[in-house]
């Protein structure tokens, strides 16, 4: 018997990978807690339970007195059992805590076991994961027996043991697939500097490199576009727009905001601000679809950003002969006062207009009144066009891209 229980020890040691140490004075625990449940005065006793590691023996003393094996016997040697199995699952548990705690944040490989009310059983090899609903891209359908590939979004103890928790809709999730696609992000001679994804649809995604002599959007990309195809297709045909980053914060915001082509950038770096200008045929491309494209760009550089086309920007800042009262006299007048558009004539009280010769009081007033008018009117025209560009005509809706083919495989223009 004592030979029986060192070799069911050591084959626990082998086969679920806990130390053997541990497990052992796990048992010995377990046998002391056995003991004192079986007394049947009920009173405390001080009990020591000794494994012999060598020869498998086992030495129980209470109080300070050894106790026979006939005595130990009586005490029920199948309760002691079922506390062995116990602290054996329960040291079981924390070694797969403690494994899969250091894997939190890298992309492993599973399969699917089964469908729990939406979530997805993960087979990780030594335990089951949980992939919320919540977790997974629109739209990825799965069979058991499916690989699939996941973050390691959480590791945490629960009442049944270590809760691993899955993720494919994180923007770690990108981070990792790039870590295991492209060499050069996985030594760090490329780094990701930002991630703004739309799961299932859109990522951006900035990086640079601490080598000058690497390319870090050719190195992403691969040669002929292999790499970023290669998590593309991982992704079920996500799109992957590769962005170099630039301290420069004007080029990174022309770069966040291909594929359209930016005409001007005027930034606030206060407010962190920019307002974008394109030329009238990039301003839906710019925006894009419900808006898509600005919002990630925005949220991958930090910045918040208005795009407007040289037409809306013309409409937006009308010249100052389109308010009404202003003739080419008028218009002379407020050119010698230094008031040259609309924006100024709404800006400046009535003293300051009442300085320039020529202008009265009432007149001061009207002229105000007038431009603040043509202004707003002008603003909201320019936010409805905005609008209307943002949104794709009914009758040519986007064609669906082929996750063979991924954006940005070519380079952006500096």
């Amino acid at each position: 018997m004592n030979t029986e229980l060192l070799s069911l020890v050591d084959a626990i040691v082998r086969d679920k990978g806990i130390d053997r140490e541990v497990l052992i004075q796990a048992i010995e625990s377990a046998l002391a807690s056995a003991i004192k449940k079986g007394m049947p005065d009920g009173e405390e006793r001080e009990v020591i339970a000794t494994l012999d590691r060598q020869q498998g023996g086992i030495a129980i003393t209470m109080d300070g007195k050894k106790l026979s094996s006939t005595e130990f016997s009586r005490i029920g040697a199948q309760t002691a059992k079922q506390v062995i199995m116990q602290k054996i699952r329960e040291a079981e548990r924390d070694v797969i805590l403690g494994e899969f705690q250091g894997k939190v944040g890298d992309v492993i490989s599973g399969t699917v076991q089964r469908f729990e009310r939406g979530d997805i059983i993960v087979d990780v090899g030594r335990a089951e994961a949980l992939l919320p609903k919540s977790e997974r891209i629109p739209f990825e359908e799965y069979r058991p027996g499916d690989q699939i590939q996941t973050y390691v979004l959480e590791v945490r103890k629960g009442l049944r043991g270590a809760e691993i928790i899955l993720s494919r809709a994180h923007e770690g999730f990108i981070r990792g697939l790039f870590a295991l696609e492209v060499p050069e992000v996985a030594d760090g001679t490329v780094e990701i500097k930002g991630i703004a994804r739309e799961p299932g649809d859109r990522t951006k995604i900035a990086v640079a490199s601490t080598d000058e002599k690497v390319d870090s959007q050719g190195a992403c990309i691969g040669v002929r576009g292999t790499r970023v195809k290669n998590i593309v297709r991982e992704l079920r045909g996500e799109k992957v727009d590769v962005v170099r980053w630039d301290e420069n914060i004007t080029r990174y915001l022309e770069a966040a905001l291909a594929p359209a082509q930016v005409a001007e950038i005027r930034t606030d770096e206060s407010l962190r601000q920019a307002t974008v200008v394109v030329n009238d045929d990039q301003l839906s491309l710019a925006i894009g679809k419900k808006g898509q494209n600005v919002r990630l760009a925005s949220k991958l550089t930090g910045w918040e950003l208005d795009i407007k086309s040289r037409s809306q920007l013309t409409a937006a800042t009308p010249e100052v002969r389109n308010v009404p009262g202003v003739g080419p006299a008028m218009e002379a007048r407020l050119r010698e006062g230094g008031i040259t558009s609309v924006e100024q004539l709404a800006a400046v009280t009535v003293e300051q207009l009442t300085a320039i010769r020529g202008i009265g009081g009432k007149t001061a007033e009207k002229l105000i009144d007038a431009a603040r008018q043509t202004l707003t009117h002008a603003q909201e025209a320019a936010a409805a066009q905005s609008q209307a560009a943002s949104e794709p005509p009914a009758a040519s809706p986007e064609e669906p891209v082929s996750p063979e083919t991924p954006p940005s495989s070519e380079p952006e223009s500096p």
